[in-house]
């Protein structure tokens, strides 16, 4: 513990007294400076709720700045387990008939049996085909087993498309060549040169020949038939048939007439509308909050009375009911989207529904067309809130602001620091004049305690 000589003299408790004398000095201007920067932080704070509140509308709005959000298609398949299909914006709404006749498949071919993958096979050369491409492999004593024969082929560098693997059965081991190519135009096939100078008999390569394979599944094409017309394709997944849509095929059912159905994706457009009307109605929520007054508490919001947020709010306002010329349906209103009485939006799903029936594109014509509510909307919500917007330099001003303020209590500090090194000086000296004002007159007693009294000198 400190120990200090201050009021020896006086028995004052100097320390005490500069103390309460500096925090009574210096405490309205620290309120002072504590109730400026609370209001700026509310402020700041109140800003960047508004600004988050706007970038959150804002990405809402830029979802609908583009036609193609609207124009969707949906495509219905009456059993998804023989094919299904999806169909873009180009695809005319209409329904088909689809029979599958037949899957595409690749080419698989099988050897017959060999005692092991260790057989020797014999020597020579083979010429493979897959289609119109052909590969050679040359069949010597590096690699003249059946497994040497499966690598070769995997490893060829010229292989257009055919996997060789084998296959141990009761029956021996087997190569199975598989194309990796769908279609009829994608057939396996073998030529045989053996060095035995046999090139057709059932023993060394020439067991391997095409005459000596056994076709496990033959290259096909996929057949459907659509509205009763027929269709044949290299693949079970193509989108050259109808206009817009992308077929995948997965099992045959031939004799079976299923359905396939195109549409307008309503659904997606009224998801589209409802997810606008939801962002206006958190911003209109946020800025309602942040311009609240209640007459019975007293009680405001952080930004009643701004500019920066009547101006947004008009604007927003102003540009939300104006009607576009030229369109069909130029206004929320006319779509069915109107503002109730606690300033939300509401969405008439029977009036977008009629609408939609009567021209579909106008929701989309409404929104995203060049100059339409999206690219409107976003125009003001940019000035506000981009890098260089009104907020922004609000929410810029406010942190100089703050800022500021250290330089104040830096300035207080000194000023108490001055003050609270005058007071100490002038009650030290206080004390000290008190100390020899005391010592003075315990002296002064002390004298006077020793004249003798005037009767004792009478007497004698």
């Amino acid at each position: 513990m400190a120990i200090t000589t201050s009021g020896v003299g006086s028995g004052i408790d100097i320390e005490s007294l500069v103390t309460k004398l500096i925090a009574a000095e210096g405490q309205p201007a620290t309120n002072r400076i504590d109730k400026k920067e609370a209001t700026w932080q509310a402020d700041l704070s109140a800003y960047g709720s508004l600004k988050s509140a706007l970038s959150s509308f804002q990405t809402a709005v830029k979802s609908l700045n583009d036609p193609a959000d609207f124009l969707g298609r949906t495509s219905t398949s009456s059993n998804t387990e023989v094919f299904s299909a999806t169909a873009d914006q180009t695809a005319v709404p209409g329904k088909y008939g689809i029979e599958v006749i037949q899957l595409a498949e690749s080419a698989k071919s099988r050897s017959g049996n060999f005692t092991s993958a260790d057989e020797v096979v014999g020597t020579g050369s083979l010429a493979i085909s897959l289609g119109a491409k052909t590969f050679n492999i040359t069949v010597d004593s590096e690699n003249n087993t059946l497994a040497g024969l499966r690598d070769a082929i995997n490893a060829a560098s010229d292989n257009p498309g055919v996997t060789a693997s084998i296959i141990n059965v009761d029956g021996g081991s087997r190569l199975v060549l598989t194309s990796d190519k769908l279609g009829s135009a994608n057939a396996i096939g073998i030529v045989a040169t053996d060095d035995d100078g046999m090139p057709e008999d059932t023993a060394g390569l020439s067991r391997l020949a095409t005459v000596n394979l056994t076709t496990v599944q033959a290259a096909q094409d996929a057949i459907i038939n659509v509205d009763s017309q027929a269709v044949t394709r290299d693949s079970n997944t193509f989108s050259d048939v109808i206009s817009g849509v992308k077929f995948t095929l997965d099992s045959a059912l031939p004799g079976t007439v299923e359905s396939l159905s195109i549409g307008l994706d309503k659904g997606s457009l009224i998801k589209n509308v409802n997810s606008f009307v939801k962002a206006y109605n958190s911003l209109a929520d946020t800025m309602a909050s942040l311009s609240s007054f209640n007459a019975d508490t007293g009680a405001a919001g952080t930004l009643l009375g701004d500019s920066a947020l009547r101006s947004v709010q008009s604007k927003i306002s102003q540009t939300m009911s104006s009607s576009i010329s030229g369109l069909g349906f130029g206004s929320l209103v006319s779509i069915g989207i109107t503002t109730n009485d606690k300033g939300h939006l509401e969405v008439d799903s029977s009036k977008l529904d009629s609408v939609m029936s009567t021209d579909y594109t106008a929701v989309s014509q409404l929104f995203s067309s060049e100059n339409g509510l999206a690219k409107s909307l976003d125009s003001v919500l940019e000035r506000y809130i981009s890098s260089d917007g009104i907020l922004t330099a609000r929410q810029d001003g406010l942190q100089t602001n703050i800022e500021s303020l250290d330089s104040d209590r830096e300035q207080l500090n000194r000023r108490l620091a001055s003050l609270d090194a005058r007071y100490r000086a002038q009650f030290t000296a206080m004390d000290i004049l008190v100390a020899q004002l005391t010592s003075l007159g315990d002296y002064m007693t002390q004298q006077l305690a020793s004249l003798p009294e005037p009767n004792s000198i009478r007497r004698r």
